[in-house]
């Protein structure tokens, strides 16, 4: 009796952890709870995919070729910085093709130097044919091209994933699918303008110094209504220097609530970047308004200190994605590596831009290839008919169950009860997310729940044609029937683990119903339905089963 009660004590103890794993799922009753018994229970259960409460399915696509370029821009200004560095006076350091930076000098004696400096980036090699006597033309290398693309890839999907974990997405599905696309499935989101311009802003954080000084400065109407920076462009684009660029900031009447855009001359040339960030708050100011408030690193905070103190009582724009922020005066160096990004902000867009910037940069943008929102009543709808199946599936195997196995059809239902609670149980515990393929998954179950114990009926009835006693004949069943039970789901377990590892999406949410599936139903064939039978047989003598 000892073995017996232990036995029953185990699936006590299953059924009870699988309830209390269960109960965070169903919110209507873990809501009702008093505080100190949830601190008890996990504070997390099932959560439902996309196609069960809706949310959004993007597939976007990594702008490579603009990574490799903005790679390029990167180190000509590097370049530029080494030549002034060395004191080589070059005229002028630009990008002039996809993967080529040409430095233009007006004295030939300072081709060799030039091209010494060179060395200090190994990964360009010049280009002996395209450059001429005042200029050297370099190239970078195919190698470094291809290196700067796939670093472009995972580098997105890094920053995509950060960028969702701050928005506070349950279970958010990102992964990256062939060369250069990524898919993302966001379920249960509530606003999903929001979250997609959250994911495809590039949030490339620039600062640079207004051009005041160029009459151009005095010609720019000082503001625009939204939907004229084209026209503005155009207008003006002759007049425009080489190495500046209009770029225009975001401003808002609050009287009449209408958006106009201030133009600035700006410098082409990058100060700094916004990859020298360690963090950026929300904060509020003296008139309630909020602001974006940014830390520096130690390397940022002094290449910030020494820009502010070279240009005292100068206008620095904080451009983000080609658009200006804010442009203030510098009024004195800057110290504590600390600055803030003003402007005509709500809460909202203050906070999504602090997300944005603490989740770094995207390498380069993003190109939507497919977008689709589903709704809630498909999940619904989903979620009804997927419930309706199950019972009705369940219903019918417990019929067939009781009609052709009479009392030992009993038995083998009540093992099919324990098999669905402890699945479910387990699916809360592992946090996992219910999809539709899932559902398919636990209606599957079902029907193989009792496929168990059909062996082993099978078995006893041929030990009771042989006249063998009714509890050496259940024990004699169980032992001939072992072996073929193990080997059967251990082979269905191998197929559920090869879709579990190289499936996508939904047929991993299936792999994960069906491989828990097969282990419990193992635990609940070979030791409820036993204990059943050992209880029975103990407590009187059984003279003729039920079977």
């Amino acid at each position: 009796m000892k073995k017996v009660g232990g036995r029953i004590a185990l699936l006590g103890a299953v059924v009870l952890l699988s309830l209390a794993f269960f109960i965070p799922s169903y919110s209507g009753l873990y809501g009702s709870l008093p505080d100190w018994l949830k601190r008890v229970f996990p504070n997390k259960g099932i959560t439902l995919g996309l196609d069960l409460q809706g949310g959004i399915h993007l597939v976007l696509e990594v702008e490579e070729d603009r990574a490799v370029e903005i790679a390029v821009e990167r180190n000509a200004v590097a370049m530029q910085d080494l030549l002034v560095e060395k004191k080589i006076p070059a005229e002028s350091v630009k990008r002039t093709g996809p993967t080529q930076v040409t430095i233009a000098f007006q004295n030939g004696d300072l081709k060799a130097q030039i091209q010494k400096a060179m060395e200090e980036f190994p990964t360009f090699y010049e280009i002996e044919k395209v450059g001429t006597a005042n200029s050297v033309v370099v190239e970078l290398r195919d190698g470094e091209g291809k290196r700067i693309k796939d670093s472009a890839i995972n580098q997105a999907l890094e920053t995509i994933r950060n960028r969702i974990d701050q928005f506070g997405v349950a279970e958010p599905l990102i992964q990256r699918q062939g060369l250069k696309q990524i898919v993302v499935q966001l379920p249960g989101v509530k606003d999903p303008k929001r979250a997609k311009d959250l994911i495809k802003n590039t949030a490339l954080l620039e600062f640079k110094m207004l051009d005041e000084e160029h009459k151009l400065t005095m010609e720019l109407p000082q503001r625009i209504p939204r939907g004229k920076e084209a026209e503005v462009l155009e207008q003006f684009k002759s007049k425009l220097p080489e190495g500046d660029e209009i770029l225009f900031e975001k401003h808002l009447d609050k009287d009449t609530n209408q958006e106009f855009r201030f133009p600035y001359v700006v410098k082409k040339r990058v100060m700094l970047t916004g990859d020298v960030l360690s963090d950026a708050r929300v904060s509020i100011g003296q008139f309630n308004d909020p602001y974006v408030s940014v830390t520096f690193d130690s390397k940022g905070a002094r290449e910030f200190e020494r820009i502010t103190g070279e240009n005292i009582k100068k206008r620095m724009a904080i451009v983000l994605d080609n658009s200006v922020y804010s442009a203030p005066v510098i009024q004195d160096r800057i110290a504590g590596g600390r600055a803030q990004i003003t402007g005509s902000f709500t809460m909202q867009e203050a906070n999504d831009l602090a997300i944005v910037l603490r989740a770094g940069a995207l390498p380069a943008p993003l190109k939507i290839l497919q977008d689709l929102t589903v709704g809630p009543s498909l999940g619904r709808d989903s979620i009804e008919k997927g419930i309706r199946s199950t019972l009705f599936a369940g219903a019918i195997v417990i019929l067939f169950m009781v009609v052709y196995y009479r009392l030992s059809g009993v038995i083998a239902d009540f093992a099919l009860a324990l098999n669905l609670i402890c699945l479910i149980g387990a699916l809360a515990g592992l946090n996992a997310t219910l999809t539709l393929p899932g559902i398919a998954g636990i209606i599957l179950t079902i029907g193989m729940g009792v496929d168990s114990n059909v062996l082993i009926f099978e078995r006893i009835r041929e030990e009771l044609r042989l006249g063998r006693p009714v509890r050496l004949a259940v024990d004699g069943g169980y032992d001939k029937a072992l072996l073929t039970i193990i080997d059967s789901h251990v082979t269905t377990l191998i197929t559920g683990l090869a879709l579990f590892l190289f499936g996508t999406g939904p047929i991993k949410g299936f792999a994960v119903t069906l491989c828990l599936g097969i282990a419990i139903n193992l635990f609940t064939a070979l030791v409820g339905t036993k204990v059943v039978f050992d209880v029975l047989n103990q407590r009187r003598k059984v003279e003729e089963l039920s079977i």
